[in-house]
């Protein structure tokens, strides 16, 4: 008997999610460091070169980490943001939800830091090969700020997304050197940054704070670009 061409794809698809399962459950038990395309394909039961035939690489693995915290931090976020109408409460939900979704990698954390710091690097955040991960957190804080009721000028309102992407990962940095994975130092700074943004963000209609604003939110939204 002949598979058909259906079969042979949901065959390759089982393999591909069996080789990103197993590379997933590896950096969470391993770590970056000792994740290797070897013990992957062991985990995932299958040869070396299957794994690399489906992933040419751990930095391709990396990304599909990437996006599957990020999906779990939208499932997190989502219910919680239709709750709620404030700017700043809602920005609360994506921030929140952000810490939650990376919390079972804490203990794993310090060494995807350590690879991911270097400029150069295809898993740093900001990285080309990270945009597909980048662009959905982006999302997410778009939905946060468009669903809000707000004063905001438009233009302010336009860059916050992208400057609020580059606010998340640094305390995602802040959140990896911590000892509790529910980083109780992390939350307090996040706390004094949202009661910050509150009282500032009614004098952002202020035409000299307003141009001051938008040019610091550029040049902040420009990192992630």
């Amino acid at each position: 008997m002949f598979e058909s061409s259906a079969t042979r794809t949901s065959k390759s698809d089982q393999t591909r999610a069996r080789i990103r399962d197993a590379a997933l459950a590896s950096f969470v038990e391993r770590g970056y460091a000792d994740t290797t395309m070897r013990a992957i394909a062991e985990d995932a039961g299958v040869s070396a070169s299957n794994a690399y035939y489906y992933y040419p690489s751990k930095t391709h693995l990396v990304q599909e980490l990437y996006v599957r915290v990020q999906h779990d931090h939208a499932l997190l976020a989502r219910p919680r943001l239709a709750e709620t109408t404030g700017l700043v409460n809602r920005l609360r939900v994506v921030f929140d939800t952000g810490l939650e979704a990376v919390a079972p990698y804490h203990r794993v954390a310090p060494g995807f830091l350590t690879a991911m710091v270097p400029p150069e690097s295809p898993i740093n955040p900001l990285s080309d090969e990270s945009a597909s991960a980048r662009d959905m957190t982006v999302s997410l804080f778009h939905e946060a700020v468009d669903g809000a009721q707000h004063r905001v000028p438009a233009d302010i309102v336009a860059l916050l997304p992208n400057a609020l992407f580059v606010g998340y990962l640094s305390l995602v940095l802040r959140w990896s050197y911590e000892q509790s994975a529910h980083g109780p130092q992390t939350r307090r700074l996040l706390d004094a940054g949202l009661k910050m943004l509150a009282l500032a963000l009614p004098f952002v209609r202020v035409p000299g704070i307003h141009a001051a604003s938008r040019e610091l939110l550029t040049l902040v939204a420009e990192v992630s670009s």
